[in-house]
């Protein structure tokens, strides 16, 4: 099934493990790194509090401008966020700078999927794989990022002990699963600019300058009403 997938949808496949592998790698530790760097419980509950925030805000912006700025671009502008919170998260203690990097940058604190990736990987997915096989290659690409949390976590809390039993610090081992976290994200960025002009928003025909700014923001036109009743539903 997944053999069959065309390069670009390969290289979504390929993110996907990668980001969900990086967020359980991370999230295993991250709690624990904040308290090794000397955050107190109250700071440490602002900053996830704040990451989660920053990420709808910073997410809802880049998926609603995705389709008109282009979802290549957009999806390199979220790998770029990953690597420069992990970054900032590796080389400081300062907590406004920690602060900036939690609410700007892409961190999973629960190793759950976070950030602008989900939304455009999918819509990019619909595109390129036949309708009959959508279903099946979705259920794929949602299995897979389980598989790919669960081994990050193991690998995580693996390579934590490992290192501590070489001598390392708990610290020192800690920022090692952060950086590692950052590289991931690079990787991602790296593999985001090889995805072809097929994975972006195709142009509708007769569209005019009189289509609504609520269309040409959320990118909605026949599916608005299911797309609403949907929402209302979920919330």
């Amino acid at each position: 099934m997944i053999r069959s997938l065309s390069p670009d949808g390969n290289f979504l496949f390929i993110t996907r493990i990668a980001r969900m592998f990086g967020y359980g790698f991370l999230s295993i530790v991250l709690v624990l790194y904040l308290e090794q760097i000397g955050l107190n419980q109250v700071r440490i509950g602002l900053l996830l509090t704040l990451t989660l925030i920053g990420d709808t805000i910073i997410s809802l912006w880049i998926t609603t401008n995705a389709d008109r700025v282009g979802r290549r671009r957009m999806l390199i502008v979220g790998a770029i966020l990953m690597v420069f919170a992990g970054i900032l998260f590796a080389v400081t203690r300062n907590f406004a700078f920690l602060l900036i990097a939690a609410t700007i940058g892409v961190i999973s604190p629960s190793g759950y999927e976070v950030g602008p990736f989900l939304s455009i990987e999918q819509a990019a997915l619909s595109q390129i794989v036949p309708d009959e096989r959508r279903t099946q290659i979705f259920a794929w690409y949602n299995l897979v990022g389980s598989f790919a949390t669960a081994l990050g976590a193991l690998a995580g809390g693996s390579l934590v002990q490992g290192l501590m039993d070489t001598g390392m610090s708990a610290l020192g081992s800690y920022r090692v699963i952060v950086i590692g976290y950052a590289a991931i994200g690079a990787m991602m960025g790296g593999l985001f600019t090889r995805l072809s002009h097929a994975v972006e928003a195709p142009t509708v025909n007769g569209s005019t300058q009189s289509t609504s700014a609520f269309k040409k923001r959320f990118g909605l036109h026949r599916s608005r009403g299911v797309v609403l009743k949907l929402s209302a539903l979920f919330s």
